[in-house]
């Protein structure tokens, strides 16, 4: 009697439970390490945008014009290049100004929105994705409000 090679039902189907298990868990935990990566634009252009806003005040004495052409906060010079987020300056004055990076929904990066201002207060607006919460005193940058 000749023995016939191969898989039987059953292995092949445990074999697929355990495949879609891991990638049950996986799957969540890649997304959020994608997503934290996007971050990684929003916070480096704020950063950046703040440290020129202040070399401008130097020069200036006044935030006043900052959103001239290729000013440090000029709209089109802020989102040069970016991806992930638009970024925005409001509230510019002699002594104050607001910098916001919104996420862009198509990239799934809606729901994020971070700010910073003259004083260098951090703040961060996250809505409608589960385990993540926003913060008025710094940039979240993982699940559960971690800063």
């Amino acid at each position: 009697m000749r023995r016939h090679a191969g898989f039987t039902l059953i292995e092949v189907m445990i074999v697929v439970a355990v495949i879609g298990i891991l990638a049950a868990v996986a799957y969540p935990a890649y997304t959020d390490y994608v997503r934290r990566g996007k971050i990684a634009e929003a916070i480096a252009t704020l950063a950046d945008t703040r440290a020129k806003m202040e070399q401008y005040f130097l020069d200036n004495r006044t935030y006043v014009g900052a959103d001239a052409a290729s000013m440090p906060c000029n709209a089109t010079v802020l989102s040069a290049g970016k991806k992930h987020f638009d970024f925005a300056c409001t509230g510019l004055g002699v002594g104050t100004y607001d910098v916001t990076a919104t996420g862009k929904a198509g990239d799934g990066m809606g729901a994020f929105t971070y700010t910073i201002n003259q004083a260098n207060v951090r703040s961060s607006t996250i809505s409608g994705l589960s385990g993540w919460s926003g913060s008025t005193t710094c940039w979240v940058t993982k699940k559960g409000g971690v800063c």
